[in-house]
């Protein structure tokens, strides 16, 4: 595929997409990912508003670019598997969540643009990322087969993927994960821990650098970044 925009956690922000467009219309981009978390931000789960507002950005950009990849992180799957009990979670606007994620899904090229973890070229994106802990306790017969065990992850619900070592919940950046990332040979792209500046460790890029304090001051430095996916590249937009 070649370089592609990468749009790190969401979480409430709809300017995000306003940005990730104008990046789309001038820079060579091919097409984008964006890593998870739409919903959900301190303090905002009574503002059905502002869930609106980030839902209908998101599916606008989904129609702009309907070949874009769109990965579920585990506040957006709090909502379509009733997980009331998680941080952030709004009862207010759980139902408008549920129906505004299928009109995104629906939007999209394919049902399949929709999914826990995709796949392009020489790289991987999901919301938190691979780990050899869970491909080994979960997936060990399929550990020569990739592609393979890309499709049974996906066809993953609740039971198998609402652990700490999942592909929704893992933490790597923060020295937890003796085993590494799986496989060696592919660059991970990951977004879900927030980060000062995008974090490289080995074959793995942190790109949660949009993420607030519970206070709403930033954590990150705000700033997007593009991935090749042959070249298992990256910058940021700028540079």
């Amino acid at each position: 595929m070649g370089k592609v925009l990468v749009i790190p956690d969401v979480h409430l922000k709809p300017w995000m997409f306003d940005q990730a467009t104008d990046i789309m219309e001038s820079t060579d981009c091919e097409n984008a990912v964006i890593l998870g978390d739409l919903v959900d931000d301190w303090g905002r789960e009574s503002d059905y508003e502002l869930y609106e507002e980030t839902l209908d950005a998101a599916i606008f950009f989904a129609k702009r670019y309907p070949g874009s990849y769109w990965c579920y992180g585990n506040h957006d799957l709090s909502y379509l598997w009733s997980q009331y009990d998680h941080p952030g979670f709004s009862i207010t606007a759980a139902d408008l969540v549920c129906d505004k994620l299928e009109e995104l899904r629906d939007t999209l090229k394919s049902p399949e643009n929709f999914a826990i973890i995709h796949r392009l070229d020489n790289t991987l994106f999901s919301h938190a990322g691979l780990s050899k802990e869970f491909v080994e306790s979960q997936l060990y017969s399929m550990m020569n087969d990739i592609d393979c065990m890309l499709d049974i992850i996906n066809d993953y619900g609740y039971e198998e993927l609402w652990e700490e070592n999942s592909p929704i919940w893992i933490r790597p950046q923060d020295g937890n994960l003796a085993k590494g990332m799986f496989p060696d040979d592919l660059l991970q792209v990951v977004g879900h821990t927030p980060v000062n500046e995008v974090l490289v460790q080995d074959n793995l890029i942190t790109v949660d650098v949009f993420s607030t304090t519970r206070g709403g001051a930033p954590i990150g430095n705000e700033e997007f970044i593009w991935v090749d996916t042959v070249e298992k590249t990256w910058g940021y937009i700028d540079d």
